[in-house]
């Protein structure tokens, strides 16, 4: 009789601990699942933000040369040109501003890119260099407040 209580006492035993370790191991699974879902977010937030800031600063470039085209010559193909170049950036920028929506975890931020889009079109409109350089700065500023919340939401 004691060697059959011993022997299930042993097999309850080792049912227990293969069950304990079956939990164990599926905690830790789901736990290593999920922090490299939390990892692979952060990583494709780092992406289109950094892409983001990029787009808004090559149309600010592309804008800011179109200025000057249309000060110097506002019927050359030069000027054309960067109407095109202006163009293509700016369904780029908007192109990479749909991924900031996608992937922002709050409207705080998607609106802090919507402003500084926003900020480029008054540089074409500028009348004085000074008021270009203005606006070029109130662009910057918008920037700037789109990268630091995001960076805040990175962290």
């Amino acid at each position: 009789m004691e060697a059959v209580l011993a022997s299930l006492i042993a097999v309850a035993g080792t049912l227990l601990g293969s069950v304990v370790t079956f939990a164990v191991q599926r905690r830790t699974t789901a736990q290593a699942e999920l922090f490299a879902r939390s990892q692979q977010l952060r990583q494709e937030r780092l992406t289109a933000y950094s892409a983001y800031a990029g787009a808004v600063t090559a149309l600010k470039q592309a804008t800011v040369t179109l200025w000057f085209r249309l000060q110097e010559a506002p019927d050359g193909p030069e000027t054309r040109q960067a109407f095109t170049e202006c163009d293509r950036l700016g369904a780029a920028t908007e192109n990479a501003q749909f991924r900031v929506r996608l992937l922002a975890k709050d409207s705080a931020l998607v609106a802090l890119a919507t402003s500084a889009f926003d900020a480029v079109a008054p540089l074409r409109t500028a009348s004085t260099h000074a008021e270009l350089a203005l606006r070029e700065q109130e662009l910057q500023d918008s920037l700037s407040a789109f990268m630091t919340a995001a960076t805040a939401q990175i962290h």
